[in-house]
């Protein structure tokens, strides 16, 4: 059983993480190496989680809006954000999805490490699941995000989406086309057991 608290680390940042809470993997690490952040850039961090996406954005963007339907992960980044020393460029907000987000908000990269694997109904998951459970095909809350997120993007802004082969690369390639969005995959880790995971960059088709 794991203790109440641990500390990750990723290059210079230490993330702390509590219970209740999902612990950075390969996923989040894949993630993380291959951030395209620019200077004052605005960010949209989706599932937050511990924070690791947008503390690291912070870095160089002006601001980043990270968000979290796990009320304990909305702790744990605050937290490690100012344990990072970036809690002024950061705000921290539990909702699902984008249901905190103002008219007219918009951002130039928003960051989804999304819930991909397929599992039965999510009514009665707990906390630390709904970071993985991805409803039966793995596919219902990377829709919902795929669909509602072309609204929240600056023009020429991108959004990266991280998900596992077990929900399906070829739909979702789909799904953002669907939507108005070119998307290819910018980073893959092969994973045990025939898995694999890719990080999808998407942006605003130019008619």
């Amino acid at each position: 059983m794991r203790s109440a608290s641990k500390k990750v680390f990723f290059a210079d940042y230490v993330f702390y993480i509590s219970k209740n809470v999902y612990e950075p993997a390969e996923d989040s690490f894949l993630f993380a190496e291959n951030l395209t952040v620019k200077e004052g850039d605005t960010i949209l961090d989706v599932g937050t989680g511990c924070g690791i996406l947008g503390i690291i954005a912070a870095e160089k963007a002006s601001n980043v809006f990270a968000i979290d339907v796990n009320p304990y992960a909305v702790r744990c980044a605050k937290k490690n954000a100012k344990l990072n020393n970036v809690s002024d460029k950061m705000f921290i907000v539990q909702c699902d999805l984008f249901a905190a987000m103002r008219t007219g908000q918009k951002f130039n990269s928003i960051f989804f490490n999304a819930p991909y694997l397929p599992s039965g109904d999510l009514k009665n998951a707990n906390w630390l699941e709904r970071a993985w459970l991805g409803g039966v095909e793995g596919r219902q809350i990377i829709d919902r995000f795929i669909c509602g997120s072309p609204k929240y993007l600056e023009e020429n802004g991108c959004v990266f989406l991280m998900q596992s082969t077990l929900s399906g690369f070829s739909e979702t390639l789909r799904k953002f086309e669907e939507n108005d969005l070119k998307a290819s995959i910018v980073a893959r880790c092969d994973l045990p057991f025939f898995e694999a995971i890719a990080l999808f960059k998407a942006r605003q088709q130019i008619t």
